[in-house]
């Protein structure tokens, strides 16, 4: 086979604290805030300006090599600040590498964030005649593919409003619609799909392995373990910047979950401790400080059957200050794939009632509905208008047990889904 990527050595350091926005406006603007003493006009509201790192430097990406051979599709994971993004970036020719050299060979369609290369003021009829010449397409090689990428889309009645107006589903189902269907050989997808809803993320998915089939080439990168496992046959794995292993799909994800492993440290009822940790939002605090898992008896546990009462205990700290503060809890499986999740705003709870610094907000679950095996749980924390204040991925786990949750005789396992029906069938002779 033919390789048609080839990534020798590439590292890549990014100097903290130093102006080098990437335009001379932004430069200009950075310079003259930090000239005032006033934080950086780039940071948005609620975000905390950690103060000046000038001198500090980042390694994004540490000797990385590899090779992809035409017609692959090779998925890229990682946990978040591994390097998956600066990657993309400099394949896409975004940014330049540190050190190292890539050679490409065919045109690079990249979807890397919502609206890549689209022009707000331009219309979306505009915008993918714009995308098709910056990926070297001729008017006519667009005007071909033109209907077959609004149909895609969905957007039909609104190619000839200025994308500005969009909504951000919008926007991705078109930007998705014009690099997956311009005929680019290497196509770069970032985990821009996590944007649009399920249906339109299937057809994403099912239109990269036609792309694939095609004898084109897919980069993917992806949290959705689920998604790199059905669609790719290779999987890459970055850690901190560096490669760690490049293989077949399964056994890659594999590692990737031994690695990933629980960040709370779990008792012997059970709960998991999550105060030994650095809050990515808020460094100098933790709102969220441990997880813990109760069966109907109020008694600790590590393991609940199907069917049962669970509740959930988390240790909230230091929202006396972040009135209507919101709490979430995802549900996934082992593999990454989102199951469900809850908030307290689904359910019209606001933590505006916070009389003290430390609360415990406990989430009651009637009959556990998942199938067994264990599922993994992230936290989240946001106030609205402000943002995330803390998050917790892979925060805890919980094992499911098998259950004649029926009450017939038979035991329920996980090869009929992930989850139950809590619901009775009636047959009744036909009038």
């Amino acid at each position: 086979m033919t390789t048609v990527i080839s990534v020798e050595n590439l590292s890549k350091t990014y100097r903290l604290g130093q102006i080098g926005t990437g335009t001379f406006t932004h430069d200009l603007n950075v310079w003259w805030a930090k000239l005032r003493g006033q934080p950086d006009p780039r940071l948005k509201i609620g975000q905390a300006d950690h103060g000046n790192r000038d001198g500090e430097e980042l390694m994004a990406l540490r000797d990385v090599s590899f090779t992809v051979q035409q017609g692959e599709v090779l998925g890229i994971i990682g946990r978040n600040g591994a390097g998956k993004s600066t990657l993309l970036k400099i394949l896409s020719r975004v940014t330049a590498p540190t050190s190292g050299r890539i050679r490409a060979k065919g045109r690079v369609a990249s979807l890397l964030e919502v609206g890549t290369g689209f022009h707000p003021e331009l219309t979306g009829r505009e915008n993918v005649y714009l995308n098709g010449a910056i990926l070297g397409m001729t008017k006519a090689e667009v005007a071909r593919k033109f209907d077959e990428i609004v149909d895609f889309a969905g957007v039909e009645k609104f190619i000839d409003t200025p994308v500005k107006r969009y909504s951000s589903g919008m926007y991705v189902r078109l930007a998705f619609a014009v690099a997956a269907h311009l005929d680019p050989e290497i196509l770069v997808v970032d985990e821009v799909l996590a944007v649009g809803d399920a249906e339109f993320q299937k057809k994403c998915l099912g239109k990269m392995g036609e792309v694939a089939q095609g004898g084109r080439t897919v980069l993917f990168v992806s949290h959705n373990m689920a998604a790199v496992q059905g669609l790719c046959q290779k999987a890459l794995l970055l850690d901190k910047g560096s490669l760690k292993t490049l293989g077949a799909t399964r056994e890659v994800i594999d590692l990737y979950i031994k690695q990933n492993q629980v960040v709370g440290e779990q008792n012997i009822l059970g709960g998991f401790d999550l105060s030994n940790r650095t809050n990515p939002y808020s460094p100098e605090h933790l709102f969220v400080c441990s997880l813990g898992f109760k069966n109907s008896e109020g008694h600790g546990i590590a393991a609940i059957e199907m069917g049962a009462q669970l509740m959930m205990t988390i240790h909230l700290s230091g929202f006396s200050q972040h009135r209507g503060a919101e709490v979430g809890l995802i549900f996934k499986t082992s593999v990454g794939q989102w199951v469900t999740s809850i908030t307290t705003a689904m359910t019209d709870v606001e933590l505006v009632s916070f009389r003290t610094n430390d609360e415990i907000a406990t989430l009651t679950i009637p009959k556990v509905p998942f199938t067994p095996g264990r599922y993994w749980i992230d936290i989240s924390v946001a106030q609205p208008g402000v943002g995330r204040l803390d998050y917790v991925e892979n925060a805890a786990y919980i094992d499911v047990l098998e259950s004649d949750v029926y009450g017939k005789g038979h035991r329920v396992s996980s090869y009929f889904g992930l989850v139950y029906l809590d619901a009775g069938w009636k047959i009744e002779p036909s009038l």
